[in-house]
């Protein structure tokens, strides 16, 4: 057996010590923890059926668009049976473990998606600010907190809409709109647009149809969908998230 020397067997436990204090300064991998997140929101516990509070309310807002074909998602911070189903599906349009629950993989997945604004990958505040010309969100329905809340809810959706269509671009020609823009471009100054709550998309260089964004909005549980047919429609398909119905009216797109 070879003789191991007092000098070799303090080399030993010193490597030994610092082995161990190394792994307790190292950060665990993402993967291995709750706390998931970036410069809009961190999440910090798993989240599954039953629980409640702001941290539901945050995933909700990222998943509603995936709540089921002709779903009023209600984003209420209780993680009931909608979310559930909002959550197996994203996960399988993902490619994630299909189990209903917001472990470490799914926040990772949607963290991914959004950016420091929060705004989702493929969407931005710039294409959903005031209309006219004016940008930001002053002199709509609701404050300008409330509007910009009310955009983040519609974006994540057309998020999950433009997934659900293969992950080709959309473009946004309406966003907020003031009450004096929304009267400006014919509508009656207190629609939908001046909460904030719409958004109007067209395809992008024919790259798809206007019924085709119809046809998948319905999957993405925005309560009013209008396209071509419906009175002056025929060029946008508008989509919004008012709380109280579902009206769907495209009537070329057989909807």
């Amino acid at each position: 057996m070879p003789h191991t020397t007092p000098r070799r067997l303090g080399s030993l436990a010193a490597a030994l010590l610092l082995g161990l204090a190394l792994a307790f300064l190292v950060p665990p991998s993402p993967q291995a923890t709750a706390a998931t997140g970036d410069g809009c929101y961190t999440w910090t516990r798993n989240l599954t059926a039953g629980a409640t509070g702001t941290d539901v309310t945050q995933l909700q807002i990222r998943v509603a668009g995936w709540a089921g074909y002709r779903t009023n998602f209600a984003i209420d911070g209780s993680y009931g049976p909608a979310t559930t189903t909002a959550v197996r599906n994203f996960q399988s349009a993902y490619g994630l473990t299909v189990d209903g629950h917001a472990g470490p993989q799914t926040l990772a997945k949607i963290t991914e998606l959004q950016k420091d604004d929060c705004s989702p990958a493929h969407f931005s505040w710039s294409e959903v600010d005031g209309g006219c010309g004016a940008g930001g969100y002053a002199g709509g329905s609701v404050s300008a907190t409330q509007v910009k809340e009310n955009l983040l809810r519609a974006m994540w959706r057309a998020e999950a809409l433009r997934h659900r269509m293969g992950d080709i671009p959309l473009r946004v020609t309406s966003g907020f709109r003031s009450q004096s823009c929304d009267r400006s471009v014919g509508g009656s100054g207190t629609g939908q647009h001046t909460y904030g709550r719409a958004i109007d998309l067209t395809p992008t260089n024919g790259n798809t149809t206007f019924c085709a964004i119809a046809g998948q909005a319905r999957y993405t549980s925005f309560t009013t969908l209008l396209g071509p047919g419906y009175p002056d429609h025929d060029d946008h398909v508008h989509l919004d998230i008012r709380p109280d119905r579902i009206f769907w009216s495209a009537p070329s797109c057989g909807i």
